[in-house]
């Protein structure tokens, strides 16, 4: 059953308006990988309504913050070239990060994210490379045995932000069918 407007801002409610432009892509994008039942679609909304503050950022806001400095020359995030920290940071409802991470969400969705990575901040785009990442990293098999604390930790590498995420997770849970 796909979310609605009316549920997503009742998880989501700063998304606001942003919430009826990112539905119908959310939808599609959860179908295609295969995020479907209410564990799932309640994790995942969860995930990523923490990652872009409720549908509010598609890109990583910049200091560069010492975590985000250090961005630069991660051979860990495939960023070999001076400035890929910069150009390769955060971005869609997932944040996908680094020169790897990007050519390899580019090969899955046929996106020149290499030339144009400014292409995951398009709603359509930042739903499919969420949904594209959730997937390639085996996530609906830890919602659907209910491990949200190793679906962070395989998001964010720790778990940042989670008691928002067990926040919006728990609401997720209540309004999803």
């Amino acid at each position: 059953m796909p979310i609605t407007a009316q549920q997503l801002l009742q998880i989501l409610p700063n998304a606001g308006a942003k919430a009826g432009v990112f539905v119908p892509v959310l939808n599609t994008a959860m179908g295609r990988f295969q995020i479907i039942g209410s564990k799932r679609v309640a994790a995942f909304i969860a995930q990523i309504g923490h990652e872009s503050g409720h549908l509010v950022y598609v890109r990583e806001i910049w200091g560069p913050t010492p975590a985000q400095a250090k961005y630069e020359g991660r051979k860990d995030l495939g960023n070999t070239v001076p400035g890929d920290g910069f150009k390769y940071r955060g971005r869609g409802l997932i944040q996908i990060t680094g020169r790897a991470n990007y050519a390899a969400c580019g090969e899955a969705l046929a996106l020149d994210l290499i030339n144009q990575p400014e292409l995951l901040e398009q709603p359509k785009n930042a739903c499919l490379s969420a949904a594209w990442f959730w997937a390639t990293n085996g996530l609906n098999a830890l919602a659907d045995a209910g491990d949200f604390e190793k679906i962070t930790r395989r998001i964010n590498g720790g778990l940042n932000g989670q008691a928002d995420r067990l926040k919006l997770w728990s609401k997720a849970t209540a309004v999803l069918p």
